[in-house]
């Protein structure tokens, strides 16, 4: 089976901090899981469940991780059980999301070009920072609410990145929108990365990415 590649894995470093809020949970969902790589915090010892979720199948066929449970839905429509911790990074809006053919041999890490097809339709991998991006994610967080036991957290790694030079505020943008959607914020790190150096901008890097923990909304 060809070894199917994804450009934005959890980094390694986040494990140990997702255990720490996650580790006395009974079930964690991930709605964009790529690969599964959430599935490592069995390795440090969670116990609970582990759900992950991805439009593109090829990612759970592969089995990289320990993933109790595998769905293949779009993440503004999941259908599961209700869990106690959502924890997920969605995509950053950056050149990632860049989905033109390739007509020469540079190298590029974007989400089309290391599945080796077009991405399913509603997968926010193709989407470019701008309002698409950002209603896509607001249905996504309210239609979450019914997910999530009372009580429950919702745990977000997300980073802002760099369009033509500037700092696009991405993760504050979802810490924002995140409040004003009910989600009780409840704290943030923020946690030195590094980054790969080449395409566009390769000499302007963020070189830190955000967790944000939130408590889940009242029910509606």
């Amino acid at each position: 089976m060809r070894k199917i590649n994804h450009p934005a894995t959890f980094s390694n470093q986040f494990m140990p901090i997702f255990y720490d809020i996650v580790k006395d949970c009974k079930s964690i969902l991930d709605p964009f899981a790529g690969t599964g790589k959430i599935g490592l915090l069995k390795d440090l010892g969670f116990k609970g469940k582990i759900i992950c979720n991805d439009l593109e199948a090829e990612y759970s066929e592969i089995k990289y991780y320990s993933v109790d449970e595998w769905l293949h839905q779009d993440a503004e429509f999941i259908h599961c059980e209700k869990v106690d911790t959502i924890v997920t990074s969605p995509t950053y809006g950056n050149r990632m999301a860049d989905s033109h053919n390739a007509r020469d041999l540079s190298k590029r890490m974007t989400y089309k070009h290391q599945l080796g097809r077009d991405l399913t339709n509603g997968n926010t991998g193709v989407m470019q920072w701008g309002e698409k991006y950002k209603q896509k994610h607001i249905a996504c967080y309210n239609h979450w609410r019914s997910l999530l036991n009372k009580d429950g957290l919702l745990v977000i790694n997300i980073s802002d990145h760099i369009r033509k030079g500037q700092i696009v505020n991405v993760a504050e943008w979802h810490k924002q929108t995140l409040i004003s959607l009910g989600y009780k914020f409840v704290s943030e790190t923020k946690v030195p990365v590094s980054r790969l150096r080449f395409g566009a901008n390769n000499k302007l890097r963020i070189d830190y990415e955000y967790i944000f923990v939130f408590n889940s909304p009242l029910t509606l």
